[in-house]
């Protein structure tokens, strides 16, 4: 019996020294920083590794877009109404209502500086027959730019747990979309709109607080976290960066900052590996940091976090100093008088 005691004794205290780390919070979070250039990697970590893209979806609604601008199946003046389908999506800050049209030019703007979900929705269903018709799209145009960990499900970044990618993937969008279209960087610039007299402000303050910002975009769900796909250039260097799983929005803001900085300083050496080689990770779900970040342990969750990440908080060295003039970009909407809200007949009792 004595025997079996000390042997348990131990056993005990590894299987309570287990419990314990597992309910320690994971640190690792999925991070890529790349020189837009060559698309040598700097520095990354699990960047392979499936997570939800939040509004960073909205990416590669812009791409599918431009593409469709650049081949003529829309003008910048096409109008964009929003139908029910639009205005039924969840989180809108837009104010706009059934029938409300603007531009295909403000659209642009509304979904990627204001993220706003509903003209996201919107501006799928004016480019394409329907919005599943423009996921078709998106997951086709994924396939062609080789993001092989990206799978998407709608056009603004809303929970599914078919909607989801990697820093990796997201990496070669962001980049794809600066090579492709410069001639549409203004819709990644503005730090606010204004729909209708309403101020909408980005929440990308790398924009007016980091200079050289030239975009790209946010997302935040309590799923994902929050995300960055952040592109900024300096004495002739341009330097992508990917933030999934942020805490606070100061932590994404300043982690993003410091990579950018260390890169721009030569502190982040390019290596031989190419971010197209990079492998993504099929064996694993996204992590769903739900629990970590929207509930009530979420508290003790951004205090491990602060304690990694301290950049910023009083006594700490802030990585964005500088104070740049935001570019705010006023939408008009009017009313289309062609709008027809018909109900779906219930079906028939069988």
């Amino acid at each position: 019996m004595a025997k079996n005691t000390m042997v348990g004794r131990p056993l005990k205290g590894l299987m309570l020294l287990a419990s314990l780390f597992t309910c320690l919070p994971a640190n690792a979070t999925p991070v890529l920083v790349v020189d837009s250039e060559t698309h040598q990697v700097l520095y990354q970590e699990d960047a392979g590794v499936p997570w939800y893209p939040a509004s960073t979806t909205k990416l590669m609604t812009a791409f599918v877009v431009f593409e469709a601008l650049r081949s003529g199946e829309v003008t910048l003046t096409t109008p964009v109404m929003m139908t029910r389908n639009a205005t039924k999506q969840a989180f809108l800050e837009s104010g706009l209502t059934f029938g409300r049209t603007m531009t295909l030019e403000d659209s642009l703007f509304a979904m990627i500086a204001a993220s706003a979900n509903d003209v996201a929705v919107a501006l799928a269903e004016t480019v394409a027959s329907d919005e599943q018709a423009f996921v078709r799209r998106m997951n086709e145009t994924a396939a062609r730019l080789g993001m092989s960990g990206t799978h998407f499900s709608n056009p603004n970044g809303l929970f599914d747990r078919k909607n989801y990618t990697t820093a990796r993937d997201l990496a070669i969008l962001g980049m794809e979309v600066d090579r492709k279209f410069p001639e549409y960087s203004r819709f990644f610039q503005a730090s606010s709109v204004t729909i209708d007299g309403k101020e909408i402000k980005s929440n990308n303050l790398l924009l007016t607080r980091f200079g050289g910002t030239i975009g790209m975009k946010t997302g935040f769900l309590c799923a994902s976290g929050r995300n960055l796909v952040g592109l900024a250039s300096r004495n002739g260097k341009r330097v992508m960066v990917v933030i999934m799983g942020a805490t606070t929005e100061r932590e994404r803001n300043e982690r993003s900052a410091q990579y950018l900085t260390q890169a721009f300083d030569g502190r982040l050496p390019a290596g031989a590996e190419r971010v197209d080689d990079l492998q993504n990770r099929s064996d694993v779900a996204p992590e769903d940091m739900r629990i970590r970040l929207c509930t009530d342990k979420s508290a003790a969750y951004e205090a491990s976090r602060d304690t990694l990440y301290p950049m910023g908080l009083p006594g700490h060295e802030s990585y964005l100093q500088d104070q740049i003039p935001g570019q705010v970009h006023a939408i008009r909407t009017w009313a289309n008088e062609n709008a027809t809200d018909v109900p779906t007949p219930n079906p028939r009792p069988s």
